[in-house]
């Protein structure tokens, strides 16, 4: 990238149609693996005006009320009524469930270390992990904002300082850069749904800058940048949004899930899979590996690669780019991460104890699902955790 430019990330609101689809599907998975930590499952979603569609193939040892499932979510992130909402909408399913010898039949957490060395992937993936000096949880600002801002607009309305406000809405952030430093906040877009009580779109645009913008970017101790500029609802007018505007579907917002596309991502979907796909979980150990050079004051950014093929359990390539701020060589740092973090499949699974977060943490994927799969503070994430950073240094020499 040049010296000085801007970037620019967005965020959604949990109602927002895609991120419905993501936490439709998460909450399958969630209610498979509470009753069985061993359960594979896939599912994906799709919603528009008035209908749910699902498409779910799974092993477990439970049984899945799908349309029950899906209104309890629909409920929750708020349409209860309205042209889309939980009572009247239909819900179309295909199930496949698969046979029992389909199941995983092992609990990691039980296994010996070598005998990880059995579970193989089954997908064919490559998966990027990002971190940076940009903001304390290793993030860049873009998206971090922008995340802030859609939390923000969720709060004001399910807290009722702005009942108007509907469940869906996006936010976009653009940062001003020099010499790979965020300098200031270059402007601001919210899409915020509003139903028919909003006030007029001049006072929208007042109120949400007093109770979303400068509260985000004081607690920050940020503020636009000169002549920086605010668009609220900058096109459509004030429209409530939502799937009975728009279709919506599993995995299309992969950019908000992990960097904003501040740093590349698998492209795949997050969301609707068992720990034990690869492309899900490496994505974790990923951000875990590259925030964790980050933290060790190994690198001030950097992008980590792994690459998995199906029937090996280790990754066959891994990869690390410093954007020359390492303290070392990439390659060095490479090694350091295949020397220090077990990247098995079968590892970062039990490294993570993902099988398991679904009944410990009541509606862990299901709340994962929404403003980021990496970076968050709220729930505790096992690959947030820098805990293996002075083992990082000791095995790169630094």
């Amino acid at each position: 990238m040049a010296r000085d430019f801007v970037f620019v990330s967005e965020s959604v609101t949990e109602g927002h149609p895609d991120k419905l689809c993501d936490q439709i599907s998460d909450a399958i998975v969630d209610r498979l693996l509470a009753a069985d930590p061993l359960a594979r499952v896939s599912a994906e979603c799709a919603v528009a005006r008035g209908v749910v569609f699902l498409a779910v193939r799974y092993a477990a040892a439970a049984k899945l009320d799908l349309p029950e499932l899906v209104r309890r979510v629909i409920a929750e992130v708020g349409y209860d009524n309205g042209d889309f909402n939980a009572a009247d909408c239909s819900v179309m399913t295909s199930i496949t469930e698969l046979a029992p010898t389909e199941r995983y039949a092992v609990d990691e957490r039980q296994l010996a270390d070598a005998q990880l060395d059995a579970l193989a992937a089954h997908e064919q993936v490559t998966v990027f992990g990002y971190a940076c000096r940009d903001t304390a949880v290793l993030m860049p600002m873009p998206l971090y904002l922008a995340h802030r801002l859609a939390r923000r607009l969720a709060l004001l309305r399910l807290g009722r300082q702005l009942p108007w406000l509907s469940p869906d809405g996006k936010t976009q952030v653009a940062v001003h850069y020099r010499d790979g430093r965020p300098q200031g906040i270059h402007s601001i877009t919210l899409q915020a749904g509003c139903l028919p009580t909003a006030p007029p779109a001049a006072g929208v645009r007042d109120i949400l800058y007093r109770e979303a913008v400068r509260p985000v970017l004081a607690q920050e101790g940020l503020a636009l940048e000169g002549e920086g500029l605010l668009f609220v609802n900058p096109e459509a007018g004030l429209a409530p949004g939502g799937p009975a505007v728009h279709a919506g579907l599993t995995g299309r917002k992969g950019a908000i899930d992990t960097y904003g596309e501040f740093a590349r991502h698998g492209g795949g979907a997050l969301s609707g899979k068992d720990p034990g796909r690869i492309d899900r979980s490496g994505a974790y150990a990923a951000r875990h590996a590259a925030k964790t050079l980050v933290a060790a004051g190994l690198a001030e950014r950097c992008e980590v690669m792994l690459s998995y093929s199906i029937g090996l359990a280790r990754p066959v390539s891994v990869q690390v780019e410093s954007f020359g701020t390492g303290v070392v060589s990439d390659d060095a740092l490479g090694q350091a991460l295949i020397d220090t973090l077990d990247l098995r499949v079968g590892g970062i699974v039990r490294r993570f104890n993902l099988r398991h977060l679904s009944a410990h943490r009541g509606g862990f994927y299901q709340r994962l699902a929404a403003y980021g799969h990496v970076g968050r503070t709220d729930l505790g994430l096992p690959w947030e955790q820098a805990q293996d950073a002075a083992a990082l240094r000791r095995a790169a020499g630094a």
